[in-house]
């Protein structure tokens, strides 16, 4: 007999910014919503791990949707967005974001991130405390310059297999080697978007200077990097964390820049952890 997963997928259309979306999630658990962005140039098979994991679907709503653009997510439907260049900023990123939680109707989520997805996490902290319950931001820090290139979508450059290889060096060489071929399959199928995500990832996000200001008491921040991560080192967390007051670090042993994609059952132990923390300051 073929076996059933229990993750469901579904649309719904949400206006943003003056926009019309309709944006596709997966969606699997009870209890505390659990609201997950995957990394540039992505989309949500990046959480199927954790969207299939009982452990946690037993105490959270987990819900993996695909940015516009990225995935099973359309553009915007009442504007001619190819007459224009796709950049995303910040604030329209935090935009969408609250608009999805909104059209759901979850009552203070958890935010998880990764990379661009971890960087906005820090975003929604200081802009939107209220909004949320907590935030986790993996493989993130105040500020990442230097990825914008014309390199992604350069007409002499394959970008599917430039995004792929990238993709690869990011990877601890031990996790399973199916996975990483997994996470790497996702990205050569999204190079299009990739240099619009870095706009907001190396040109829009810089919270330097700024980081201060987040409240943990009314938005907790745990903050998560892989060893393996060069993109962004342990040190680049580690010292964001450091200046949220009340920021708590986690460093990922033996896993990369893709922990939910290239290795799920040893982020799940970080995961928890992280889970926990937020769970003891409800």
């Amino acid at each position: 007999m073929a076996k059933q997963s229990p993750v469901v997928g579904r649309y719904v259309t949400i206006d943003v910014d003056g926009c019309e979306y309709k944006v596709f999630y997966l969606r699997n658990g009870s209890g505390v919503p659990l609201v997950c962005q995957h990394t540039a140039g992505c989309h949500n098979h990046q959480w199927m791990g954790l969207l299939e994991d009982p452990d946690i679907t037993a105490n959270y709503d987990v819900i993996a949707y695909d940015l516009a653009r990225h995935g099973k997510s359309d553009p915007p439907h009442n504007r001619e967005w190819w007459k224009e260049e796709y950049l995303l900023t910040a604030e329209h990123f935090m935009n969408f974001i609250t608009a999805f939680c909104e059209a759901l109707e979850l009552d203070r989520p958890i935010f998880m991130g990764s990379s661009f997805g971890g960087n906005v996490a820090l975003q929604l902290a200081l802009h939107h405390p209220d909004k949320f319950r907590a935030v986790i931001p993996v493989e993130a820090a105040e500020h990442a310059p230097g990825f914008f290139l014309d390199l992604w979508r350069h007409p002499h450059a394959n970008a599917a297999q430039v995004c792929g290889s990238g993709v690869w060096d990011l990877m601890a060489p031990q996790s399973p080697e199916q996975d990483r071929w997994q996470t790497w399959h996702y990205y050569t199928q999204g190079a299009e978007v990739f240099k619009g995500d870095l706009h907001f990832y190396s040109i829009d996000h810089d919270m330097r200077g700024q980081l201060g200001n987040i409240d943990t008491r009314r938005c907790p921040v745990i903050m998560m990097t892989g060893t393996y991560d060069y993109l962004t080192p342990p040190e680049a967390t580690e010292a964001t964390a450091r200046q949220i007051p009340g920021g708590i670090y986690i460093e990922m042993e033996d896993i990369g820049h893709f922990p939910m994609s290239e290795n799920y059952p040893l982020f799940a132990v970080y995961l928890k952890e992280a889970l926990r923390i937020i769970e003891s300051k409800s």
